[in-house]
This record gives C-alpha cells, structure tokens and sequence, in this order.
C-alpha cells in the first residue's frame, strides 16, 4: 500500500546565504519505475525493531514492511536457518516433491482450521489462487455458469488485475477498467445490506460461488469485523454452499495475538490467504483450504517459485519462533499496552483525535477531519525517529514487529505525540 505524500524537505548541506547561490544539479533518473510515491527515506540496516538510513540516523520501527517482519529486522534465528538452508537448497521446482514445503503445509493446517496448501510468492498471488478456487467451486458444486464473489468495499486483496478488481476501492480501478468480471460488493459488517445483496444477485437461481473478506479491513482504515455480522455470514453461506473465504495476508500469523483473525470472530472460514507475516520478510504466500473444498487437480493452477526450500524454511522458522518464545500471548499483551498508550493520546488531543481500534499488533489512531492527514502525520513522525504507515487519509496505523516490547511502544506513542504537535 502506497500513498501519495509530498516530499519531505532535504537537508541542506550548507547555512543557506542571501548573497551565495547554490547550484544543485538534479537527481538522476532512477532506472527503477515510478510506481511507488516513496518517502525520502533509504534505509540500510536493520536489526530487531529498529532500522538506520543511509545517513546513519535509526527509526523505531512500526511498519515492519508493512506487517511482514514478524520476528523483526536481521533476526539471529532466522538468519542462521536460512544461511544452513542456502548450503543445502534453495530452489528447485514443485515438479518435485520437497520436503521443506511439507513441512511447513503440515505446520499451517495444525495450527489452523484447514487441511491442504498451495504456497505462491505474496498475498495477491494467494487471493488470486482463491478466486480461480471460487470459480471452480461455483461451477462444480453449484452448477453456475457465471458465478459471482462478494466482497467488502473498502477491503484490499492485491494489485493483479483479478485481486484489484476484488478490491472495493474504485480509486484502485482507475485506468486499469475494464476489470475482471464476476464481482459485486457490500458494506463491511453490515449484513442487511449483505443478505440484500446476495438475494438480489440469486434472484433467477444459484449465482454467488464465495465471499471473499478480511476479518478486519487493514488497509480501509483498520475495521475489526463484528462476530454478529459474521456468525451470519457464515450462516447464509452454508444454506446455499457459498464459500467462506477470508484474507488474513495481514492480520494472519499472530499479528492478532491468536494465530488467524479469524478466532477472535469465532468463524471458521472454509479457506484462508495468508502471506505477509508467514516468511518474516522472505517472499511467500499461500492458500490454506478445508479438504471439502480442495478442489485443484493437477495442471489446474501452478507457481514456478512458490513453496520453494528457501521461502518454505523461512516460514517453518517463523511459525516454531512464535511456538518458542510465546508470541501469542506477548502480541496480546502488546496489543494492550498499544491501545491504553493510543486512547490516552486520544483523551489528550480530542480536538484533533476521534479514537484508536484495532485487534494485537494491528492498531489505527483515527483522525479528525480537522486535523492533520495521517500522510502528513506520518511525514511528521519520520522527523521523530518514528516510521508509520496510513490506512487511508484519516487513520495512522502501528503494525511493529511481533517482538516489540513495552518500552518501545511507550516511545513510539511519546514520538507520534510529537509529531502531531508539530503540525497542530
């Protein structure tokens, strides 16, 4: 997720003079495409919560590569396992059998509510696996020709072209029409709206294959899902054999102090995405499915990269990390120290703070309209010491490595205070 901020100011080198004129020439072109609307920030090293830039100044770390370092930056663990795996095998190619990929499929379904694996490279390439799934699905199981997904506005699934188009986001659609057909969309947590929804679309028979939604909407401003909504939800999607399909590229693998979102809303889904948090910062992604709904054969869906012994090792390394040093529990433990740190800022500032929501380690500070936007919030805390990502113009959002500690978080929130007085 990236948004569009101005630049911060560079530093000049020298006490600017009214009577000398510097000649600065322009910066090279880069080589690299200009997709991104990058903060003038290069950063060099990292290690635990905390990263320098190449000027040597170090930032407190609440971004994470956006919810991707689990375990941190330059971990000891995960770096010594990935070195003995890279003198063993890194890649070779799923036309074989490879031990570390059953490995870590093993490690996901006992810690899930699913059975079965397929591992692709990020969470886009996860949802995208997940909808040629509902397709396949809605054409075998319920007999639809032009089967439908229903998904959240405001939710984020990826950037190809089937993922973007299941984004409820139009700003995410622009210039990239026409988009995939095949999807409809509904207001998050409210199931009046679903249940019309659903009835209008099966109106002349079976037409929905699966609902794909994020138990909590990360990038749409850090929305936790509501149980009631979504004990319904499965509910409908049982009568009519509708898939249940949930994106947890974000909040999954224990970024909510339970290991999947979806625990904290009591609902098992019939399949989870998950990505992100999965390799700590090693490139993987997968579909986890109930065996009801494994319904890939052979030559049906493929990823040359996907699930090779480098990624998969870093997966296996993450997962038994969180096991041994009892993440779960210090997440939710975090979490709360987060938000109690987040509402006293809130209480201190109401004229520009409306308040904070979110699950564990995946929290959003909300923002008036009268204050400053959480780009220009988060330009602010740069200056700080302090990185932090938005989730939309109106909340700022704290994703940390799963490793942070208490006093970490009690400087962030005194940094972030800072920030926002020197805008105010």
């Amino acid at each position: 997720m990236w948004v569009q901020v101005p630049p911060l100011p560079s530093r000049p080198s020298v006490p600017p003079s009214a009577s000398a004129i510097v000649s600065i020439p322009p910066a090279p072109l880069s080589p690299v495409m200009d997709t991104y609307a990058r903060f003038p920030l290069e950063l060099v090293k990292g290690k635990g919560v905390h990263v320098w830039d190449s000027q040597g100044d170090r930032y407190l770390d609440c971004v994470a590569g956006i919810a991707v370092c689990t375990l941190g930056h330059s971990d000891r663990v995960l770096k010594r396992a990935l070195c003995r795996q890279l003198g063993k095998l890194q890649h070779v190619s799923n036309l074989y059998r490879i031990p570390e990929q059953e490995q870590l499929a093993a490690a996901i379904t006992a810690r899930s509510c699913t059975d079965r694996v397929f591992f692709c490279n990020s969470g886009a390439e996860a949802n995208e696996a997940a909808i040629k799934l509902a397709r396949k699905h809605g054409h075998g199981t319920r007999g639809i020709t032009q089967p439908l997904i229903l998904t959240a506005q405001a939710s984020f699934h990826g950037r190809t072209l089937a993922a973007v188009t299941a984004t409820g986001q139009p700003k995410y659609h622009q210039g990239f029409e026409p988009m995939v057909q095949g999807f409809r969309y509904f207001p998050y947590n409210d199931i009046a709206a679903f249940e019309a929804l659903l009835a209008d679309c099966e109106a002349q028979g079976p037409a929905v294959a699966a609902v794909l939604i994020e138990p909590i909407q990360g990038e749409g401003g850090v929305i936790p899902g509501d149980p009631v909504f979504f004990a319904r939800l499965r509910q409908l999607c049982d009568e009519k054999q509708i898939l249940l399909i949930f994106d947890e590229v974000q909040i999954g693998v224990g970024r909510s102090g339970r290991m999947w979102g979806y625990e904290i809303l009591g609902v098992e889904p019939d399949a989870i995405t998950l990505a992100k948090g999965l390799g700590g910062g090693v490139p993987i992604g997968a579909l986890a499915v109930k065996a009801a709904v494994d319904h890939f054969r052979p030559g049906e869906h493929a990823s040359t990269f996907g699930g090779n012994p480098l990624a998969c090792r870093a997966g296996l390394t993450v997962l038994r990390e969180i096991d041994r040093r009892s993440l779960l529990p210090h997440v939710e433990q975090m979490g709360q120290v987060l938000r109690q740190l987040l509402e006293e800022l809130v209480r201190r500032h109401p004229h520009l703070l409306e308040g904070c929501r979110g699950w564990g380690l995946l929290q959003g500070l909300v923002l008036r309209p009268e204050a400053p936007t959480a780009p220009e919030i988060v330009k602010a805390a740069m200056a700080q010491g302090l990185l932090l990502v938005p989730a939309g113009p109106q909340v700022v959002r704290f994703v940390p490595p799963l490793v942070i500690q208490a006093r970490h978080l009690h400087k962030a929130v005194k940094r972030l205070e800072k920030a926002l007085l020197s805008l105010a």
